[in-house]
């Protein structure tokens, strides 16, 4: 990587209220950057598209699926995204095509190239990352596990640049 403790790379996730996926994508991909030694070379975040949960911390059963395998979102509040964000990070990552929508929309064409879906950096034939908020405790193990994945497959991508 080229980039400079002054340059970090900067990388926002993003899904509709920032409880369960956005926030769960910002940990994953927090613990890979530390486990590589290259959290000094990054900075993420996560938002989301619509204002419901700002405040609030990541969704009780995030939270537990992600402890379970050893990733902490305790610090994370939720935060609807802003004009500001799309000047601020270098790679904006939705997690389904409704998000990927709305930031389109949002960005305007200056920033587009900088949107992109989460899965695009997956091994395994999904495109979205599924809410499990209304669904039981099977969906935010499964969101882990697209989510792990992705998180890889992201930080190889970012290593080669």
């Amino acid at each position: 990587m080229t980039e400079t403790r002054e340059e970090k790379v900067t990388v926002l996730f993003l899904c509709m209220g920032k409880i369960c996926r956005s926030p769960t994508a910002e940990g994953v991909f927090r613990h890979h950057l530390a486990e590589a030694g290259l959290d000094e070379l990054f900075e993420n975040d996560s938002a989301g598209t619509h204002a419901y949960h700002v405040g609030e911390p990541p969704d009780r059963r995030a939270q537990q699926a992600a402890a379970r395998r050893g990733f902490s979102l305790a610090d994370i509040r939720a935060r609807r995204v802003g004009p500001e964000d799309f000047e601020r990070f270098h790679h904006i990552i939705a997690m389904d095509q409704d998000n990927l929508v709305i930031l389109h929309e949002q960005s305007g064409a200056a920033h587009r190239e900088k949107i992109s879906l989460f899965l695009d950096f997956g091994s395994g034939p999904e495109t979205e990352v599924p809410d499990p908020y209304y669904g039981g405790a099977t969906g935010f193990e499964r969101v882990l596990d697209l989510v792990e994945d992705a998180s890889r497959g992201l930080l190889e991508k970012l290593k080669q640049r």
